[in-house]
């Protein structure tokens, strides 16, 4: 992922590319944009609830967000196994990620943001 200095600057130079459009293609920018940006608040609380993976879906990581679960759910049956450690162990390294996420969280919805936009920029120019 980008750094949030990285970030912002592909969101201005995104902004600016829009300025450019013409009005009628800038408003059909702005309907699409406003129909698939996420919110960063929303996948900040999907990460918060402790069932971990369900901020992956809400962006339409849907591999990422399954591997996450399974993951997340092999460590809570191996708490009540003889290999209770290992189950303590992969909870913990879970929740570290997902704390490192929900940390970069704002980062992270801005730059999958971009990419939505870019695409829409792209798909506006073409027609």
């Amino acid at each position: 992922m980008s750094s949030k200095e990285e970030v912002q600057e592909k969101e201005e130079k995104i902004r600016k590319l829009v300025r450019e459009l013409p009005d009628d293609r800038r408003l059909a920018f702005f309907k699409e944009s406003e129909k698939k940006l996420k919110d960063p608040d929303t996948y900040a609380t999907l990460n918060y609830i402790f069932i971990a993976g369900l901020h992956h879906f809400y962006l339409g990581k849907w591999g990422r967000g399954l591997m996450n679960i399974v993951v997340f759910w092999t460590g809570v049956i191996l708490l009540f196994t003889d290999f209770t450690g290992m189950g303590v162990i992969i909870i913990i390294a879970i929740s570290i990620f997902e704390l490192y996420e929900l940390f970069k969280s704002q980062t992270i919805v801005q730059d999958h943001n971009n990419c939505v936009m870019e695409d829409i920029y792209q798909n506006i120019q073409k027609a």
